[in-house]
């Protein structure tokens, strides 16, 4: 049969017909490129996560991690906005309770902590430790009673039967310290790691571990984020030997849990 234009027409539609519909099957799944994770965080975990973004991007090319630090209050709020991140990293159970609405899994507990009494360099109030808080005139910040440091702090001094007066009341860990590293307060609780980011500028006089509590800092993927798979494979991954590692590196201790 002699070729004629409408056949060689249906055989040029077949024929793109082939090569596109490909296409378009691999365009319906996950796009294609690198993924970039926004980790909210707990300001506590600033210097550790630097070394974390490093290595989980050599173990996982295709994935880079952009921290996002702050306080309680201020993850949380960001939780509630249009594009919230894709895993948040709280300094407290109640903290990741307060926002479980928005979280998936897993949850993990990726690392523990304590606190400690963080004081001008040299120690000049000579502070030997909680009973001295009590002393009049003694000018001492504690988080406040909303943020983890804060609900750690009043279980400590639950835990020694004191009661202390404070001066003042701040928004994490870091703002307390930011506080005595300027000047303006005489000692306060933070978390041992902490005072990593103080170098000389602070000096710390340790809690007895009878007075003392465990802090646990937990992690979990953002429910419905636009790359909840990866975010949650970045949680797991926070749990592995690799990663204790770098958090036992930074201060941390490895939760019971994974020993």
């Amino acid at each position: 049969m002699p070729d004629s234009p409408r056949r060689r027409l249906l055989r040029a539609s077949a024929l793109l017909a082939v090569l596109v519909l490909p296409g378009l099957g691999a365009g319906c799944g996950r796009p294609s490129g690198p993924v970039t994770l926004t980790v909210l965080a707990t300001g506590s975990m600033t210097e550790v996560f630097g070394e974390i973004a490093t290595a989980y991007h050599q173990d996982n090319p295709g994935v880079r991690l952009r921290p996002v630090f702050g306080g309680a209050p201020e993850l949380a709020d960001r939780l509630s906005e249009h594009d919230p991140g894709d895993v948040l990293v709280t300094a407290d159970g109640a903290s990741m309770e307060e926002t479980a609405e928005q979280l998936g899994a897993p949850r993990r507990t990726v690392a523990s902590g304590a606190l400690t009494i963080a004081v001008a360099p040299g120690n000049p109030r000579r502070i030997r430790g909680l009973r001295d808080l009590r002393r009049p005139g003694l000018r001492v910040v504690v988080g406040a009673g909303t943020v983890p440091v804060g609900r750690y702090t009043r279980q400590v001094l639950r835990k020694a039967g004191l009661t202390v007066r404070w001066s003042s009341e701040e928004i994490g860990a870091r703002a307390v310290l930011d506080r005595i590293r300027a000047g303006e307060a005489d000692a306060g609780l933070v978390f041992i790691t902490d005072m990593r980011s103080a170098g000389i500028a602070a000096s710390s006089v340790p809690i007895p571990a009878d007075q003392n509590v465990t802090a646990a800092f937990l992690a979990a993927p953002v429910r419905g984020g636009a790359h909840e798979d990866d975010a949650a494979a970045f949680v797991s991954w926070l749990v592995t030997p690799a990663a204790q590692k770098l958090f036992n590196k930074y201060g941390f201790v490895t939760p019971a849990s994974l020993r």
